[in-house]
């Protein structure tokens, strides 16, 4: 029987393997390797919901990664932002 905590497991686990293909398809179009944003918003959104199940589970190892995983994410999309008003400011 499939409990929610396997959904929403299995559901982060899509969302994060989903960033992959995301930035593979962005590159093939540009022709250069690329970090599209939605990789870090997939990467997030994806590791919120493993946190989530980690917490569950109770598995400390699985807890530590996905919270610094949420940190790079959080600060990586942050300095996005951060650059966007700089460049918009400037303008």
């Amino acid at each position: 029987m499939i409990t929610a905590w396997l959904i929403i497991g299995f559901l982060g686990q899509g969302i994060f393997a989903s960033r992959f293909l995301v930035q593979w398809v962005v590159s093939e179009k540009q022709g250069k390797s690329v970090i599209p944003l939605a990789f870090w918003h997939l990467s997030l959104a994806g590791s919120v919901f493993l946190l989530s199940y980690a917490i569950h589970r109770k598995d400390a190892v699985f807890i530590l990664g996905q919270i610094s995983g949420i940190f790079v994410y959080s600060r990586n999309l942050y300095l996005i932002r951060k650059q966007k008003r700089v460049r918009l400011e400037a303008d």
